[in-house]
């Protein structure tokens, strides 16, 4: 009896002590530099959320080793809802790309949400003399053994993309790694570097300024985007299943109390039907969540799916990134 009453004493003042959930600044820790893709969904999450959530959010910008380390600072953090993070697919592909990896992806994270998912382009540079998406493929077989693929670095959106793409057409390619999006868009739109895949939010405004050329999305259906509207899904193209897209979602440590994690995918859902969020989302090609992965549990199963699809992948191509 006297243990019953105990645990039921230490259960009320737990749920007091979250009830007024959040009563300081939210830190929101971002794994990749500031001004980047992930970085301006953050901080339009930051923004969409303070309402439904209450309080300050702040966003802290943790960068290096391919979003790991800003993983590994929220894995090791208070698990209280004070610090989360808000990551992109890499968190389901670092398992098979780092080898020493600090945290567990699928035991160390509560599992809050997921926000959108960006598609992927393939483009190439302006002087490619193909015209469409056909022309294309008939150029990359005529060239084989000569042929450069430009990534933004191993692990990188467009590293991961291109390995598929290859993997889906049977054509072999120079991988060239860059350190970062700019240098290897820089080169792509000298010739330097004949293709890419990259998300949505780096090539809309190369392709709308014609420096670049366009050729699929990646994404299951065409974007409403009107710089990208006419381009044809691979699918459509004849390069059946492929679909690629790069999606951000958030967590919170391992030990979070369900309390705070449910309020915080309330809020989460709130955010996702802001209005302007979904404006500055969509202008970017952007895809926003609205199934079953806006819930926790959903989104940890389309995690340990995206693992099951990389895994084998990165590790036959023999890519890693430490």
């Amino acid at each position: 009896m006297k243990r019953l009453l105990l645990t039921t004493v230490a259960a009320f003042f737990a749920t007091t002590a979250f009830a007024e959930y959040p009563d300081k600044p939210i830190t929101i820790v971002v794994p990749f530099a500031a001004g980047g893709p992930t970085d301006k969904v953050a901080r339009d999450m930051a923004e969409a959320l303070r309402k439904p959530l209450g309080g300050t959010i702040i966003i802290e910008n943790v960068g290096g080793a391919g979003g790991t380390l800003g993983a590994t600072k929220v894995a090791k953090s208070a698990p209280d809802g004070y610090t989360l993070l808000l990551a992109h697919a890499g968190i389901s592909t670092a398992p098979a790309l780092y080898r020493n990896l600090q945290y567990k992806t699928l035991e160390d994270f509560e599992y809050l949400g997921m926000i959108n998912e960006v598609p992927m382009t393939i483009v190439a540079k302006p002087t490619m003399p193909a015209k469409n998406y056909g022309e294309l493929v008939k150029w990359l077989e005529a060239n084989k053994g000569k042929i450069n693929l430009a990534n933004a670095g191993i692990g990188s959106a467009s590293h991961l993309c291109g390995l598929m793409f290859q993997s889906s057409i049977k054509i072999d390619m120079q991988t060239v790694p860059y350190k970062g999006t700019g240098p290897a868009m820089t080169d792509l739109i000298g010739g330097q570097v004949d293709i890419m895949c990259d998300q949505t939010t780096n090539t809309t405004g190369q392709i709308e300024s014609g420096k670049i050329k366009a050729y699929a999305v990646t994404s299951k259906q065409r974007l409403k985007t009107p710089i990208l509207v006419n381009l044809p899904t691979l699918d459509e193209a004849g390069l059946k299943d492929f679909n690629v897209t790069i999606w951000h979602a958030m967590y919170a440590p391992k030990g979070t109390p369900k309390a705070v994690v449910d309020k915080i995918n309330g809020a989460l859902k709130q955010a996702l039907k802001d209005a302007d969020f979904i404006k500055r989302e969509e202008a970017l090609g952007a895809m926003i969540i609205t199934d079953s992965r806006v819930n926790g549990p959903e989104h940890k199963k389309f995690v340990e799916s995206e693992i099951s699809k990389w895994g084998p992948l990165i590790k036959a191509a023999g890519q890693y990134a430490d």
